[in-house]
């Protein structure tokens, strides 16, 4: 099963990224095989909508579920339409986010963790 686990690096060793919109990577792993590739985020910089590009972005890997630190509520909206699961509250590096999950000791997220304006480079 492929899941995207939102990173600060392009593979297995680097930290889970606590933003989801705004994240450096998304990382499409399969949890059996740990076969998996660095997708680099297009919308850092994005000025509003980096949640639902974002989430489309996902959602057009084909992931069955995204584990994140936290997640505003126009990307949980994008992702659950999808039909997305989501976790948030994760840390730690993508490999042992990818263990947990596998254990099933993450619970689905029910709604946004933070509001829409997390993780917005501060205005100069």
């Amino acid at each position: 099963m492929k899941i995207c686990i939102t990173s600060q690096g392009n593979n297995l060793d680097s930290k889970v990224d606590p933003r989801f919109g705004r994240c450096q990577y998304f990382i499409i792993v399969n949890a059996e095989t740990l076969e998996f590739e660095a997708i680099e985020n297009p919308n850092i910089e994005t000025m509003g909508g980096a949640g639902v590009q974002s989430g489309q972005l996902v959602a057009e890997t084909g992931v069955r579920a995204v584990l994140t630190g936290n997640v505003g509520p126009n990307a949980f909206q994008t992702l659950s339409s999808a039909g997305l699961e989501v976790i948030t509250g994760v840390s730690g590096t993508i490999k042992e986010a990818v263990e947990k999950y596998k254990k099933n000791e993450f619970t689905p997220t029910q709604g946004p963790s933070v509001n829409s304006k997390f993780g917005m480079p501060p205005k100069n």
